[in-house]
């Protein structure tokens, strides 16, 4: 500290650059002895009987934070400006491979026959495998405490404490019984239906009747007139004087043959049994906080997070329609669900309306969810250009057809997440939005960036005061650099319907808390490392407590790490808020932990994964995804 109040001495009053937050003088030092106080107070820190390990460890953290190869890129190598602030060819080292022969899981389930028989590579002899284990991580195991039992059994990190001498595992009745009738995690993709999927076996009844009407609207070897092509009805509009429905248009093909269907006039049975939009389930979405769809870090522990600090309503990570089509497992895990998500939705993503259908009647039959969002903001290229993401927003023939048929077979609100365009001068959302409302969306999203602005300048909040008039009265979120409760209450006042959180709820979960209390929270490191360590335990509740499961969960905690870093305490700045585009300098905490957690190194967010999750591997490497400010 005094290394800090020396230096800011020297700096006088200027301290904060431009870009930079405005943190109080006494509190500011420089890189170097940063760096210098948290390595040798973590060394001082460390227990003996890990001062063995200390080398290993030291090994693997410096060789986290190297660049990885550059990979053969199919642009100039010159243009630097594209490959900015992002790590392109990221290492990617699966969680099988942190152990080198793991457990069966045949003798793990209760030593029934193995599948594999003689050609099986993994131990089925419980005592070399348990003379093989790492050791364990910590004294009591999260999942035996919470359900009273561990289906990890002798594979679990934490196995200790409900295995026998014998290796046998323990269990607790009494906690088992309150847990036996309820689901707490919902949407998981059972084998037969993976199964269906994959033979391609399940029926799509509503799409394929949707889709067969829009193929013979589309049929070019029936000739129509231009005047006829146009006037065609399309079975999402809601049936009026001038529509009929599917089938009366169907029969009207060969008005010869006798109506399969019987008719009362113009409108047909059919018409009367299908719900109309009025009549299905209702979500009420204004003045609500929305956690939005958070690619990697969105995941289903986060959200937990975030729900216990006010989140109102979740969203699952951006799915890919054609993998839940396909049935695979990865994808399908994204549209998971926790009991206590109360307003909970999922979002996928697509650029055909066959496969936006037939995904949307998928998840409308073997998911439960509260509404469905189309992704049509995303701005990563492999989506872009296949022309799914912010590529709709300039197909509007297709997104029409893909907003319809989707509201056609839901019995769910359908939501739309948009940005402000493509190109940085040229915004088309205003165009955009009246189009979705008579297409039939339930709300909006209105991120206030582009897709080529990404995020170099700030949200154009009053581009999204416009648009929410014109939504009307449809809802409409804004969403872009809410960092405050202040920044909440100035979002508000442009006359959303409400507002989306997603960088600002990265740095700082409590937001939600701060917004409904209207409050700064100068929050503790200690509570700030609790509610790390309630999402190791919600990650040991969702990816496992093996050693698989122990790195995937610290994988994503490192993945969050690499924001929450940009988290500034309140007591330590000159000025309140801190605002989202401004990044902290170098300074000093007070205390130890809390100067850690500041960190911006990799190296760093490793030693606190290491506080709850133990020592990582000696194969384990992290590259964070935004190679910014998290190297030395």
């Amino acid at each position: 500290m005094e290394a800090a109040a020396d230096d800011s001495a020297a700096k006088g009053t200027d301290v904060a650059a431009k870009g930079e937050a405005a943190i109080k003088p006494e509190f500011l030092t420089t890189k170097d002895k940063f760096h210098t106080f948290i390595d040798a107070k973590y060394e001082v820190c460390q227990p003996d009987d890990t001062n063995e390990n200390n080398d290993t460890n030291n090994e693997t953290k410096e060789s986290s934070v190297e660049e990885p190869q550059v990979k053969k890129l199919k642009w100039d190598p010159e243009d630097k400006k594209r490959l900015r602030g992002q790590n392109k060819s990221r290492p990617h080292r699966k969680p099988t491979m942190y152990e080198e022969k793991p457990l069966c899981v045949s003798v793990i389930q209760g030593n029934r026959k193995c599948f594999y028989g003689d050609k099986c590579k993994f131990h089925h002899v419980v005592a070399d495998y348990m003379a093989s284990k790492p050791p364990d991580i910590g004294d009591s195991c999260h999942l035996f405490d919470t359900f009273g039992k561990c289906q990890y059994g002798l594979s679990c990190r934490f196995g200790k404490t409900h295995t026998t001498a014998d290796f046998q595992t323990l269990e607790k009745a009494d906690v088992m019984k309150t847990y036996e009738n309820r689901t707490p995690v919902k949407n998981s993709l059972t084998k037969d239906l993976q199964n269906s999927l994959r033979k391609r076996q399940v029926s799509f009844k509503k799409s394929e009747d949707y889709l067969k009407t829009f193929s013979n609207y589309k049929d070019k070897t029936e000739p129509k007139s231009k005047v006829e092509a146009c006037a065609a009805p399309l079975p999402a509009d809601p049936p009026s004087e001038n529509h009929s429905s599917i089938e009366s248009t169907q029969l009207q093909i060969s008005p010869e043959k006798p109506p399969a269907i019987k008719t009362a006039g113009p409108l047909t049975d059919v018409d009367v049994v299908r719900l109309r939009s009025c009549e299905k389930k209702q979500v009420d979405f204004r003045d609500k906080l929305y956690l939005a769809p958070l690619t990697t870090c969105g995941n289903l522990p986060f959200r937990r997070v975030c729900k216990r600090f006010g989140a109102d309503i979740t969203c699952g990570e951006m799915a890919m329609c054609t993998n839940l089509l396909q049935g695979q497992q990865s994808e399908w895990a994204l549209l998971k669900r926790h009991e206590s998500e109360d307003i909970f939705g999922v979002q996928v993503e697509g650029c055909f309306p066959d496969t936006m259908t037939r995904c949307a009647e998928l998840i409308n039959n073997h998911a439960q969810v509260d509404f469905v969002d189309i992704n049509s903001g995303c701005p990563i290229d492999l989506v872009y250009k296949k022309g799914g993401g912010c590529g709709l927003m300039a197909r509007t023939r297709k997104f029409e057809q893909i907003v319809k048929g989707m509201n056609y077979v839901l019995d769910v609100p359908l939501t739309v997440k948009i940005r402000t365009g493509v190109h940085e001068k040229s915004n088309i959302a205003h165009k955009l939005i009246p189009e979705l409302k008579n297409w039939g969306v339930s709300m909006i999203t209105l991120h206030g960036r582009s897709r080529e602005q990404r995020y170099t300048k700030l949200a154009d909040w009053d581009y999204i005061n416009t648009c929410a008039e014109l939504a009307s009265p449809v809802p409409l979120f804004g969403n872009g650099d809410i960092l405050s409760y202040e920044d909440a209450v100035k979002a508000k006042d442009t006359g959303v319907s409400g507002i989306m959180i997603a960088r600002g709820a990265l740095i700082k979960p409590w937001i939600f808390t701060e917004i409904k209390e209207s409050r700064h929270w100068d929050i503790s490191s200690t509570e700030r490392l609790d509610m790390l360590k309630d999402f190791t335990n919600f990650g040991l509740e969702h990816w496992g407590s093996d050693t698989r499961g122990v790195e995937k969960t610290r994988n994503f905690l490192l993945e969050w790490l690499s924001f929450m870093c940009r988290y500034i305490p309140v007591g330590l700045l000159e000025r309140v808020p801190q605002k989202i585009n401004e990044r902290p300098p170098y300074y000093m905490g007070r205390n130890y932990l809390e100067s850690l957690m500041a960190s911006q190194n990799v190296g760093d967010w490793v030693r606190i994964s290491e506080m709850l999750l133990g020592p990582v591997p000696k194969n384990f490497n992290f590259l964070p995804k935004h190679k910014a400010n998290s190297y030395k």
